[in-house]
């Protein structure tokens, strides 16, 4: 099964990443969750911003980031929820031989100097006011110039953060399907 390092969105590391790291344990994967925030969390995505930005800063962000995966293989996955998937593509091209890339509420810049083949799937609200359609299409459009194996799945009528069942964009059903697509996903990626 896969390695796996899940990084949380701007709202902390809360318990809606730690039960997505236990779904993705209880199907055999070994799940690294970094706190890049240090302990600290936020309620609402304006908080978010606030203790992103102002309180902790992108690049004490990245620092943190860079250590989480220090001691990981080098095809270890990189998952990102919202934010997180920012975290993602600034460590990728330090770590040519990720297994894959998940994608949770929000995109991650593919350079094109990623390995071609690289495994992508993202999850994403049809209506992100984080991600519009056309940022995702023109996302969409240079990952495939990059040669990445792309897989989008976007989601109508759901809240940026669909997934998490502590928030108010919560979709059961949306939900659902997310998890079992990539427990599939990673089904196809791993040894």
């Amino acid at each position: 099964m896969a390695q796996i390092v899940l990084f949380h969105s701007m709202l902390g590391l809360r318990p809606a990443e730690r039960r997505a790291a236990e779904r993705l344990r209880a199907s055999g994967h070994d799940v690294v969750t970094p706190d890049l925030f240090d302990g600290r969390t936020a309620s609402t995505i304006e908080e978010g911003f606030v203790l992103k930005d102002e309180q902790i800063g992108w690049p004490t962000i990245e620092q943190r980031a860079r250590e989480a995966v220090r001691s990981l293989p080098a095809d270890t996955v990189l998952a990102g929820i919202s934010m997180g998937g920012g975290v993602v593509h600034t460590l990728l091209p330090s770590r040519p031989d990720t297994a894959g890339v998940l994608l949770l509420h929000g995109v991650a810049e593919i350079r094109t100097t990623a390995r071609a083949g690289l495994p992508i799937q993202l999850h994403i609200s049809d209506a992100d006011p984080f991600a519009p359609r056309a940022t995702v299409a023109s996302w969409q459009d240079g990952a495939t110039r990059a040669g990445a194996d792309l897989e989008v799945f976007s989601y109508p009528k759901v809240g940026h953060y669909f997934t998490d069942p502590d928030l108010a964009d919560h979709d059961e059903h949306a939900a659902t399907l997310t998890w079992r697509r990539v427990l599939d996903f990673l089904r196809r990626i791993g040894p």
